[in-house]
C-alpha cells in the first residue's frame, strides 16, 4: 500500500454510538479533498460493542483499522500504539465522542504541509462544556503550561491536533502526558508549534470518560515531564549537585563549630540546633547524591516503557 497523505488516530471508550457517523464523516472529507488516508482507531478497553463497531466499519473501508486493548490502559496509552502504527505523511488526533470537527482536517493538514509547521494543536475557542469546574482548571492549568515551556497555547488539552509523522515517531506518550504533546515534542527538537481555532461540537452521545482527577495527575504529570525531559537520561546533574550543596552546607557548618569549640573553648556545640542543622544537610546531601548516582544506573539499563496487551488488530 502506498503511503497514505493523512493518518487519522482516534483513540475511544464506549463511543460504539458515534463511530458510524464519524467514520463517515471523515471519510466524506477526505473524498471531498481527494486526500489518500488511514484511519486508526484504538479500543481502550471499551465494556460497550465498540470493536464490532469498528471491525463491521473495516469490512466496508479497509482504510479503516483497529487496535484492541484487553484493558483500559487510558488515552495516553492509546495515542501511544495509534503513533507506532501511523504511517500517513500528516498525523491528526481526534476524539470519538463527535466533539471534534473532521471539517477541520484540511486546514490542520494544510497548516503541516504548506506553513511548515511541526505540530498544530487545535483551540476550542468557543466550547459546548464550558462549565465554572471545567473552565477555571483548565485556564490554570494551561497558564501553568505555558509558564513553564514557554509554548503559547490556549488549549494543551484539545484532542485535535495534526503532526508530521517524524514528530509521533520520535516521542514517548504514557500516564495522562497526552495534554502535554506540544511540551514533549518542543523538548525532543520540534520547536515549530502552531495554534488553529476549531470548531467544538456539543456531544451528542454518551457522557465524558474525564473527571476532577485528571487536574491533579495532569499537574504531577507536567513535573515529571519537565524532570524527565531535562535530567532523564542524566539524573546526576540534579540530585548530585542538590547533594553536593546540601552536603558543603553542612560540612561547613559543622566545620565551624569545630573551630569554635578549640578556638573560643565552647563545649556544648551538641546542644545547638545548628549542630543539628548541619547533621541533617550532611544526611540529605549523601542520600542525594545516592539516588542520583542509582538514577543514572538505572537510566542506562532501562527496559521499555510502553508495554500493552492488545488483544485483536484490523489490518495492522
Amino acid at each position: 500500500m502506498n503511503t497514505p497523505q493523512i493518518t487519522v488516530v482516534i483513540p475511544l471508550l464506549n463511543e460504539a454510538e458515534s463511530l458510524p457517523e464519524l467514520f463517515a464523516w471523515i471519510a466524506r472529507v477526505m473524498n471531498e479533498n481527494h486526500f489518500t488516508y488511514e484511519v486508526i482507531a484504538i479500543d481502550d478497553g471499551s465494556s460497550d460493542n465498540s470493536w464490532e463497531v469498528i471491525q463491521k466499519e473495516s469490512e466496508s473501508n479497509p482504510v479503516i483499522r483497529g487496535i484492541k486493548f484487553q484493558r483500559n490502559y487510558g488515552k495516553s496509552a492509546a495515542l501511544n500504539e495509534g503513533f507506532k502504527a501511523a504511517s500517513g505523511q500528516v498525523v491528526i488526533t481526534m476524539d470519538a465522542d463527535l466533539q471534534d470537527s473532521p471539517d477541520e482536517i484540511p486546514g490542520l493538514y494544510k497548516m503541516i504541509t504548506v506553513d511548515r509547521f511541526d505540530l498544530v494543536s487545535g483551540w476550542k475557542k468557543k466550547r459546548f462544556d464550558n462549565t465554572l469546574t471545567k473552565n477555571i482548571p483548565s485556564k490554570f492549568f494551561n497558564w501553568v503550561t505555558t509558564s513553564m515551556s514557554g509554548i503559547h497555547l490556549h488549549d494543551f488539552n484539545c484532542g485535535l491536533k495534526a503532526y508530521r509523522l517524524k514528530v509521533v515517531k520520535s516521542i514517548e506518550v504514557y500516564g495522562e502526558m497526552h495534554r502535554y504533546i506540544p511540551v514533549i515534542a518542543k523538548w525532543a527538537g520540534y520547536p515549530k508549534i502552531g495554534e488553529k481555532v476549531v470548531q467544538h461540537q456539543a456531544r451528542k452521545y454518551g457522557t465524558t470518560k474525564f473527571g476532577w482527577e485528571r487536574f491533579v495527575n495532569g499537574f504531577l504529570d507536567l513535573m515529571t515531564i519537565s524532570f524527565v525531559t531535562k535530567f532523564g537520561k542524566r539524573p546526576m546533574h540534579l540530585f548530585g549537585l542538590l547533594g553536593a550543596i546540601f552536603f558543603f552546607i553542612g560540612f561547613a557548618i559543622s566545620a565551624y563549630l569545630a573551630f569554635a569549640k578549640f578556638a573560643f573553648l565552647e563545649y556544648n556545640m551538641t546542644q545547638r540546633p545548628i549542630f543539628y542543622m548541619a547533621l541533617v544537610a550532611m544526611i540529605l546531601g549523601t542520600q542525594l547524591f545516592l539516588a542520583g548516582f542509582i538514577g543514572e544506573l538505572i537510566s542506562r539499563n532501562a527496559v521499555e516503557r510502553n508495554h500493552y496487551l492488545i488483544e485483536d488488530r484490523i489490518g495492522l
